[in-house]
């Protein structure tokens, strides 16, 4: 498995560096600035949690990109339409990405949510299946054949390790949890050796960011569960791993004191407050989003380089999630306060 990146240090008041230009990008650039001009805007995304219905709010999608349509209402057709989209702003970002370790890099996402999948199948006792999705760097009949012979290596390094410790250590009690925790912490190492070979201080900000919000919510979920677990954040973020270990022993109203001195203090205050007011993870998830995305956005700053191609990637897709989410819960008839208290 892929060492991660040297501990890095909080040196920074909101965000990290996100780097310099890289002319080379100039007009790739250019493209993405036309293409953010596009995207779904916040008061629409609003206007459609208020809406009075699911066909209510698919209409107001009427004129961006996810319409469908007169007479085209269905949710599985907006179902196709999204995951198109979604296939469509990746191969964009492919096209538009001079370095190839990147994309690698971005579309190991999908080898390591395939590998999540398929071994929670194979080591449950589950058929292999052949819903896999064919965005990574490992096709879905690589996957088979390594899977019905049991030849991890054809899998490559950083995956064949990966997958070795999960089944090691998925067999040590054989709690399914396991496997999440150690594909999470494979990725997270992964994606620092990588960024730091690319030298890369935008990916190497964004991964750290990454870490640190996974270990947020970690930390809040153990907390509601009452959960004895110790030893699963991830490391390589910018906030030390004790820190979040000290947090699981405070009680929720005074665990946000604990991050009065990092970046993350109204992401956890806000986040652990409606956790004991209302029971519910709504708000640690949309803090953590916009806390993300609030780097991406920071992008804005260069001329040229890939950042803004990886913060249109990501934010894009973050907006097909936001359309999704939106409209499942209309179609099941949720109270738009709970969209609103997702989307912030």
């Amino acid at each position: 498995m892929a060492e991660p990146a040297k501990k890095q240090v909080v040196d920074f008041y909101r965000y990290p560096s996100i780097g310099g230009d890289d002319w080379r990008y100039a007009f790739a650039v250019a493209r993405v600035r036309a293409l953010e001009t596009q995207m779904v805007t916040r008061s629409t995304l609003l206007d459609m949690a208020n809406a009075a219905g699911y066909e209510q709010a698919v209409e107001l999608l009427s004129s961006s990109e996810y319409g469908l349509g007169k007479g085209a209402m269905g949710f599985d057709e907006l179902e196709n339409l999204l995951r198109a989209r979604r296939s469509a702003v990746r191969q964009l970002f492919a096209e538009l990405m001079i370095d190839e370790r990147i994309v690698e890099l971005f579309r190991s996402r999908t080898d390591f949510a395939n590998m999540r999948l398929v071994l929670r199948r194979v080591l449950t006792g589950k058929p292999l299946g052949d819903d896999y999705s064919d965005e990574g760097n490992v096709s879905p009949e690589q996957l088979a054949e390594v899977f019905e012979g049991e030849n991890y290596h054809l899998l490559g390094d950083y995956l064949s390790e990966a997958v070795e410790q999960t089944v090691l250590n998925y067999y040590q009690d054989k709690d399914i949890r396991r496997i999440d925790y150690t594909l999470d912490a494979a990725q997270a190492g992964h994606n620092l050796a990588r960024a730091a070979e690319l030298g890369s201080v935008f990916l190497l900000g964004l991964f750290g960011i990454q870490i640190d919000l996974n270990n947020v919510r970690t930390m809040l979920r153990l907390k509601f569960t009452d959960s004895q677990q110790r030893n699963v954040f991830l490391k390589g973020g910018f906030v030390e791993i004790d820190r979040f270990r000290r947090g699981l022993d405070m009680g929720s109203d005074a665990v946000a004191g604990l991050f009065f001195a990092t970046p993350y203090f109204e992401v956890v205050q806000a986040g652990a407050s409606f956790l004991v007011s209302d029971k519910s993870f709504l708000k640690i998830e949309q803090q953590c989003d916009d806390y993300l995305n609030g780097y991406l956005r920071s992008t804005v700053q260069i001329t040229a380089g890939p950042q803004p191609i990886i913060a249109y990637l990501l934010l894009k897709e973050d907006e097909i999630r936001k359309v999704r989410l939106i409209l499942t819960a209309k179609r099941s008839h949720l109270d738009a306060k709970l969209i609103l208290d997702r989307l912030g």
